[in-house]
């Protein structure tokens, strides 16, 4: 996370890398960044991504500074990181947490597996992490799931 901070793509603070145009109204800078989409209104997307057949599943530093990019890229506000490094298996538990949520991993290099949860409210698209940490991973199997968080219907107009 420090090159990034250092490249000025980490804030401090959150939404300090986003500005609000002088045209917009209270109730958009109020606004909750749920997402209304398909006759719901819910929180956010949640991927579950599995990555089978992978490499680089032992290094922390790497896979923090992956996961703090594919957050950049799905336009997240990066707040907080933190990794742990496993003895003797190696592998690599940590979390990017995110003013839109958060971005979760757990690898077995054993098993050359790793289960990364994604979840992602407002604009950002979770969807645009999987090819960063597919640069890293080089997994021969991707499986992903989408949940939608805090579902609720929108009552009809009228």
């Amino acid at each position: 996370m420090n090159a990034l901070a250092q490249l000025g793509m980490v804030s401090g603070l959150p939404r300090d890398n986003q500005t609000v145009a002088s045209n917009t109204s209270h109730e958009e800078v109020c606004k909750d960044y749920f997402i209304e989409r398909d006759g719901e209104r819910f929180a956010g997307h949640h991927l579950l991504i599995d990555f089978w057949d992978a490499t680089n599943l032992d290094d922390p530093a790497a896979i923090d500074a992956t996961l703090c990019e594919a957050a950049v890229t799905a336009g997240a506000t990066i707040l907080h990181s933190h990794f742990h490094h496993f003895t003797p298996n190696g592998g690599v538990s940590g979390v990017i947490v995110l003013a839109e949520s958060h971005i979760s991993i757990h690898t077995w290099p054993e098993r050359n597996f790793a289960a990364v949860d994604v979840f992602m409210c407002g604009a950002c698209d979770p969807n645009l992490t999987i090819p960063v940490m597919q640069r890293l991973f080089q997994a021969g199997r991707v499986v992903s799931d989408e949940v939608r968080r805090g579902r609720e219907k929108i009552a009809p107009a009228g």
